[in-house]
């Protein structure tokens, strides 16, 4: 979203859930609005291909055409590219290691004319920063950031909360979070639920400060 920091403050659920490029489902374009999607790609990233912290960055590719690169020792880099088409990662993911045919039209760079990319605003969209602090405070604090975004992100758009305080409410739950080693299912489970719980106080202080109606 184009929008200044005063102007996401009024941000509606309706206005959140406008994607211009990707129909992915409610929540999942909401945290794209928010960056927090990015955010858990970078966890992703972390833990997935053992990435070290400081060698991840985010960029923003507002066109949504290359949804991947690899970079070679040569300085050479490939890009994966192809329609924003939640059909073609999830039809690769069914057909693995083969691929099934005719899943997505055929990717024309002459109608598309452009691809950029520009550095996110994180003094903006704050959810993206956070994500960077729980894989710091590791632990169980990525479980309790998922778990806090996800009762965030329920309250916004059940018109409970602003756009704004979704950061407001993960960030407040992981300030109380205490951490734990997160070793076993259960300790993760007892952590998800925990956050949810806490997520849910904060949203209620929220609701009677700034006088939303539910």
């Amino acid at each position: 979203m184009r929008k200044s920091a005063a102007e996401l403050r009024t941000v509606t659920p309706s206005d959140a859930l406008k994607h211009p490029n990707w129909d992915m489902g409610r929540k999942i374009t909401i945290d794209s609005a928010t960056l927090m999607n990015k955010g858990l790609e970078v966890i992703e990233a972390y833990w997935l291909f053992d990435v070290p912290l400081e060698k991840i960055g985010v960029v923003l590719h507002p066109q949504s055409i290359i949804h991947s690169m690899v970079e070679f020792i040569d300085g050479s880099v490939i890009a994966q590219m192809s329609v924003p088409d939640m059909k073609g990662p999830i039809s690769y993911a069914l057909s693995y290691p083969q691929r099934f045919g005719n899943v997505l039209p055929p990717l024309r760079l002459s109608e598309i004319r452009e691809l950029t990319f520009e550095e996110p605003d994180t003094d903006k969209y704050r959810s993206l920063p956070l994500t960077f602090d729980a894989l710091r405070a590791g632990g169980t604090m990525p479980c309790v950031l998922n778990a806090a975004n996800e009762a965030a992100v329920e309250a916004f758009l059940d018109g409970r909360i602003m756009f704004t305080d979704i950061y407001r409410v993960v960030s407040d739950t992981m300030a109380v979070h205490s951490v734990l080693k997160g070793e076993s299912i259960e300790e993760v489970i007892s952590a998800s639920g925990w956050a949810r719980q806490k997520a849910g106080e904060i949203i209620e202080t929220f609701i009677m400060k700034e006088g939303i109606k539910t």
